[in-house]
């Protein structure tokens, strides 16, 4: 029994007072409840809800050698999907295995060390890699998609690898495999278009450039089997033709899609044409979702990170490999500080000196503790050197070293044209989008998104200057609607008959901690994690698996083959 909270169903019903009874792993009555439970949990007035559905996540490595889906599980996620964007590590042959994780590695930022020292592989075919993970317990429930990167490798070897155009056959053969895995619990296909998905060799990601009819050749295989959905990631440099490629794939297939839609500064307007595609496509009758992060998408810049403003520096590459507290204590010296900057000053070339991105001093900021994620654009590192009659450089240099060199810097990219987050807002509140994007598992030395979800609640229901959500759209749009766009129909709504996966949410003082740099994966390799206060309980399957964020030591979660059925009576 879950007592006396104040329940937000998931439906975008108001808050109501309610109980919740749960018998195994099913909600069995929410109301008044006049019953005695096995256990019983006072929630006291506090928030609860469904548990989080988070439907982009890249644990496909990380789910085979760890039980804990962190950091997702710790911010109330109770299911992850992952194997998006084209990624994942089945099916493959043996001799493939390197090519896969050089992949994974540059298009996810998982460190290869930890990628070959973590997977057992052990598999070939997808269904056989749904197996492996199958077998393992975990903290939180898990679902899996069929990479076209992978796949594309599978069938085609070195030509898939260059990117080559799939023959007929080829592409009747990824149609078929396509279908075998959705078959064995695939949740669907994924593939990427972006020229930012590369191999950590810098190669393009094999999927770049497959044609139209590999796509739908590959829908067609998934939507044979009358289940499954789709999922693209793309730069939309054509909109039109990219989007016409997206139509045909479901078209053909009869299956659902969703794509990743930002806001992007190269055209800062451009989302609102691809919402209007989406309304477009709805009336056609075609089933197209955007997927859509909660903040900015942005990076995490400092000593301990992938990436700092010194990177490139000639004179902080010589301590660039040294411990950390090694390199703080070199930077703190006068003489050494004086060296770097003179090196800066004399070099012509900037790009040379990670010009761009790491030096976008106007964008950039301190993250802070508890971190903003939508900062005023007068305090970034720019406007606080200009105020303080400084070189921006000067003035990052200090940040650096603050903490002991483990604070972090935030550079939001996309999202964050005006310095604001009014374009997520328009977003998220448009009826063919759903919450996601965090890649919870990936990016793990620039960014910490998988607290994507806390950020959904706190943000935008309690914390910002500007227009807010309320919090019965923000859970049902966290939980209901994202499981129905993958086709998990048995969780996301607290009443009878679903799945007990729930959250006890202290609403009031739920608060993010900044990032922090954990050096717990495979082979001493590091990773961002961020702690969230105010979770209660987090209760799988029926059973609490966090409580107060820490850990139970259960765990019921499982691999969730394929769609789910809904509730029945």
């Amino acid at each position: 029994m879950i007592r006396d909270g104040t329940v937000v169903d998931g439906t975008g019903a108001g808050e109501r007072r309610a109980d919740v009874a749960i018998v195994g792993d099913r909600i069995v009555a929410v109301g008044d409840v006049d019953l005695t439970g096995r256990r019983e949990i006072a929630a006291d007035g506090a928030l609860v809800t469904p548990g989080w559905v988070d439907v982009h996540t890249h644990y496909d490595g990380q789910a085979t050698w760890d039980q804990r889906l962190a950091p997702s599980s710790v911010h109330g996620v109770t299911t992850v999907v992952m194997g998006n964007c084209g990624v994942g590590f089945a099916p493959v042959h043996d001799s493939d295995h390197q090519r896969l994780i050089e992949l994974m590695e540059g298009v996810e930022d998982i460190p290869g060390a930890a990628l070959h020292e973590g997977l057992p592989w052990g598999w070939n075919s997808f269904g056989e890699y749904l197996d492996a993970l199958d077998a393992i317990p975990h903290d939180i429930d898990l679902a899996a998609q069929l990479p076209h990167g992978a796949l594309r490798l599978f069938v085609m070897g070195d030509r898939g690898a260059a990117g080559e155009s799939a023959t007929p056959d080829e592409i009747e053969q990824m149609g078929l495999l396509a279908g075998e895995a959705i078959r064995a619990g695939a949740l669907g296909f994924t593939t990427s278009r972006t020229l930012n998905h590369r191999t950590s060799r810098g190669d393009p990601t094999p999927t770049l450039r497959a044609s139209r009819d590999e796509l739908v050749g590959i829908a067609i295989g998934v939507g044979r089997e009358g289940t499954g959905v789709l999922q693209l990631v793309s730069d939309f440099i054509d909109v039109e033709d990219e989007f016409a490629t997206l139509r045909a794939m479901v078209a053909a297939s009869g299956r659902p899609a969703s794509f990743s839609l930002v806001q992007s500064p190269r055209d800062p307007g451009g989302y609102r044409r691809m919402l209007d595609l989406l309304d477009e496509a709805h009336a056609d009758g075609l089933e197209i979702r955007g997927q859509v992060a909660t903040r900015a998408v942005g990076l995490l810049l400092g000593l301990q990170a992938t990436l700092n403003p010194l990177m490139a520096n000639p004179v902080y590459r010589e301590i660039a490999d040294l411990s950390l507290g090694e390199r703080v204590s070199a930077m703190r010296d006068e003489g050494f500080r004086a060296r770097v900057f003179a090196a800066d000053a004399g070099q012509r070339d900037r790009s040379k000196l990670g010009g761009g991105v790491v030096r976008a001093f106007e964008n950039m900021f301190v993250l802070g503790d508890p971190p903003n994620y939508e900062p005023d654009p007068a305090t970034s590192i720019a406007a606080q050197a200009r105020r303080a009659g400084r070189d921006p450089l000067d003035f990052v240099y200090d940040v650096l070293l603050a903490d002991d060199g483990r604070s972090f810097l935030y550079l939001p990219a996309l999202n964050y044209v005006d310095g604001r987050l009014d374009s997520v807002r328009e977003m998220l509140v448009h009826p063919l989008t759903v919450p996601g994007l965090s890649d919870g598992g990936a990016h793990v030395g620039t960014i910490c998104d998988g607290s994507f979800p806390t950020t959904l609640l706190t943000h935008w229901c309690r914390d910002r200057h500007g227009e807010r959500l309320t919090v019965p759209f923000v859970v049902q749009a966290q939980c209901r609607d994202t499981a129905r766009a993958l086709g998990l129909l048995d969780r996301g709504v607290l009443a009878p008959g679903y799945k007990a996966d729930i959250n006890v949410i202290d609403f009031d003082n739920l608060r993010l901690s900044a990032p922090e740099m954990h050096f717990d994966l495979p082979a001493g390799g590091r990773r961002l994690l961020q702690r969230a206060d105010g979770y209660l309980h987090t209760v799988v399957s029926g059973i609490p698996v966090y409580e107060s964020g820490r850990a139970t030591g259960e765990l019921p979660g499982r691999l969730v083959r394929g769609a789910q059925r809904p509730p029945t009576g």
